[in-house]
């Protein structure tokens, strides 16, 4: 019996052994099974398949985390949050999710990425969550200039953003100083460098010290709230001052533009000084200036440089110069200036009058108290009524002033003149000018028929004038004296004149353009390009087939300012040899 029992109970636990082993095996199919599958889940949640990112919001930590480490690493993308990926998804090339890319595996053949065969592990991969991101860098990638400052300048921000957090926590007092000699040090170096040649030999050292406590700062238990609302403080901060500073290069733009540059004064003083020491060469050529039967140019000008280009430049490409007189109308203070540069340069057959407009001995009535120079009118308004404020559409345009109204009675023995602003650059023979039949009309001008007189009405008031006519330009007009006299143009100008006295700005607009509706002969717009001193668009073939290229606008070709792609055109009129323009620094 016993026997029988104890044989009956070793049967049992035997069973239940072998039922375990079976779970147990049961159990490790399942996980084998499981393990795989959780293996490519994984994968699945970090290399997608060819189509667009998963659309996820990302928690305030990865927000924070992501906005710093552009800040630190990609200069310049500060303003690229996560919300921009949010709302629209970045479609990933299928060769991405096949083989991840290296800096080393991109080449650049004609401007454009290739993928090479060899893979250099070494480098790390591209981070595939970015897709074609990576390439797109590649093929888009810019030089940067002062990448160092730059850098400096967003680990200062970052910095600045994680230090008041850190001083509060009593723990990290030693993380604290550190942070805040590293700021010290990196504000005191930014304040006394603005290009990566200005910095000090030692600052990769301090830009390494800088990246290694902004990690530390990372690595610590920090309320993100508390580092987000200084990121957002630092950033109204700056763009404040970024305000600030976009004002006042508006400010010291105008000035520059308004301010004679010191080179060209230094230019005029050298000559005047010069013209006093020896002027017994001065010379005049009276019979040729008071020709009827000559072509005579006319300029308006302060400023030595420019009317010596418009002058050299239409001597150039003129077939004849036997016949050509200039005459340069200035001011009191240029006019010495003026004469002695003209008198020791000679251009070739032609010859050069230098009148002062302000000497009342000479021309009596026909004296103002001080020369004024064509007026510019910047004036824009929308391409259509439904484009926005922002799409507006600029022009300059240039109209008579004052001192053109005395031609007549300076010239009185001429019949016919071509008046050249002095922002102009001749670049064909202009003989043809003198043989126009103008049809009775008082002068030949470039029109814009883009800019007509109903889109002018905010200057020209309620005036009677027709709304749909074409405005015109200065710049170049050939002007009929003749009929100028017959028709008593100047009169009406100055009884306009003094009907707008109030109008303080669009007063000489006004008067100017009354004056001459329908006496403007359209001349043909091949004679003249305009906008070189504005426009940065204009078509560079448009440039070399013009006549006649108007620098309007406030960039002019003697300023720093200037537009460099057009300054060629209007440089190469210079004398670079001459020893004032060297001693001066003109057009260096």
């Amino acid at each position: 019996m016993k026997g029988g029992s104890g044989g009956g109970g070793g049967v049992a636990p035997a069973k239940r052994r072998w039922r375990g082993l079976a779970i147990a095996v049961l159990f490790l199919v399942i996980l084998s099974m499981l393990v795989p599958l959780g293996f490519l889940l994984g994968l699945h949640s970090g290399f997608h398949s060819a189509g667009h990112m998963p659309l996820q919001r990302p928690s305030p930590s990865d927000v924070l985390k992501g906005f710093v480490n552009e800040a630190k690493n990609e200069t310049g993308s500060i303003n690229a949050t996560p919300k921009t990926q949010q709302k629209k998804g970045i479609p990933i090339p299928p060769q991405v999710v096949m083989q991840p890319f290296t800096s080393k595996n991109i080449s650049r053949i004609n401007g454009k990425a290739k993928m090479k065969s060899d893979v250099d592990e070494s480098e790390g991969f591209c981070d595939l969550k970015y897709g074609s991101y990576c390439i797109w860098r590649e093929e888009n990638r810019e030089e940067m200039h002062d990448s160092m400052v730059k850098k400096l300048k967003d680990q200062l921000f970052v910095a600045r953003a994680y230090f008041p957090s850190i001083v509060k926590i009593p723990a990290q007092s030693k993380l604290s100083g550190e942070f805040k000699q590293n700021i010290q040090e990196v504000e005191r170096v930014l304040s006394e460098s603005t290009t990566d040649a200005d910095l000090p030999p030692e600052i990769q050292k301090k830009s390494r010290r800088m990246e290694a406590v902004i990690a530390r700062a990372k690595s610590v238990s920090l309320d993100c709230n508390n580092i987000d609302k200084k990121l957002r403080q630092i950033f109204d901060l700056t763009e404040d001052e970024a305000n600030f500073h976009m004002k006042q290069s508006a400010f010291l733009y105008q000035l520059a533009v308004q301010t004679m540059p010191k080179s060209l004064h230094c230019l005029s003083m050298r000559l005047t000084v010069e013209y006093f020491r020896d002027h017994l060469f001065d010379k005049e050529l009276s019979e040729k200036y008071s020709d009827p039967t000559l072509q005579h140019y006319v300029i308006f000008s302060n400023n030595v440089i420019a009317s010596s280009v418009v002058i050299n430049s239409t001597v150039v490409h003129a077939i004849d110069t036997v016949n050509q007189v200039f005459h340069v109308l200035t001011d009191w203070q240029n006019y010495y200036a003026m004469k002695h540069w003209f008198l020791r340069n000679t251009f070739r057959d032609a010859v050069v009058q230098v009148l002062n407009i302000e000497d009342p001995d000479s021309y009596g009535k026909a004296t103002l108290s001080h020369l004024t120079l064509p007026v510019e009118f910047r004036v824009s308004f929308p391409s259509n009524d439904s484009a926005p404020a922002i799409n507006n559409r600029t022009q300059y345009v240039s109209i008579f002033s004052h001192s053109h109204y005395l031609l007549p009675e300076i010239f009185k023995n001429l019949e016919k003149v071509v008046v050249l602003d002095d922002d102009v650059v001749v670049q064909q023979d202009l003989s043809a000018l003198w043989s126009l039949n103008m049809g009775g009309k008082v002068t030949g001008a470039i029109e814009i028929c883009s800019v007509k007189m109903d889109q002018l009405r905010s200057y020209l008031g309620d005036h009677s004038f027709q709304k749909h006519s074409c405005s015109w330009m200065s710049g170049l007009n050939v002007i009929d004296l003749a009929r100028w006299r017959d028709l008593d143009i100047s009169e009406t100008y100055w009884k306009l004149v003094k009907e707008q006295v109030s109008m303080k700005e669009g007063s000489a607009l006004l008067a100017t353009l009354l004056t001459f509706q329908d006496q403007i002969y359209a001349l043909d717009r091949v004679w003249v390009l305009s906008g070189l001193g504005h426009d940065y668009g204009l078509d560079i073939e448009g440039i070399k087939k013009a006549a006649v290229l108007h620098y309007n606008g406030n960039m002019k070709p003697w300023l720093d300012l200037g537009i460099p792609k057009y300054k060629e055109y209007w440089k190469k009129f210079l004398n670079h040899e001459d020893q004032y323009l060297s001693e001066c620094n003109v057009n260096r």
